[in-house]
């Protein structure tokens, strides 16, 4: 944190709770939304690792149900759509936490324009 914030803060007459629960923990919250974002698309596209260590196909991750059935419309055409649908389930939690996470990318932006 540049001390140029933290001594605005002190003249500004708040103390050290106060600059440190609205100053210090709301900046570095862009990067963390960042880490957190990419984990959790990690976490969620997991393909490689449960598809080698689960046995059961009903303990499969949303990302590996679409590759099953996909491999299933070799012999039955019909089930196509049902690929792409479940493609598009697969993917909607992600746009939902990338939509409502968004706001922390944009003020991370700015929050080093101002000198």
């Amino acid at each position: 944190m540049p001390d140029e914030v933290l001594e605005a803060a002190r003249v500004d007459g708040a103390g050290e709770l106060r600059t440190f629960a609205r100053i210090g923990l709301p900046m570095p919250a862009p990067g963390f939304m960042t880490i957190f974002l990419f984990s959790f698309t990690a976490s969620w596209n997991s393909f490689f690792g449960a598809l080698v260590m689960l046995n059961d196909d009903r303990l499969y991750p949303v990302s590996l149900g679409p590759f099953m059935w996909n491999t299933v419309t070799q012999q039955q055409p019909e089930d196509y759509a049902l690929v792409i649908t479940g493609s598009l389930v697969a993917v909607l939690p992600l746009i939902a936490v990338f939509v409502c996470l968004q706001r922390f990318w944009r003020s991370g932006l700015t929050a080093g324009a101002v000198k």
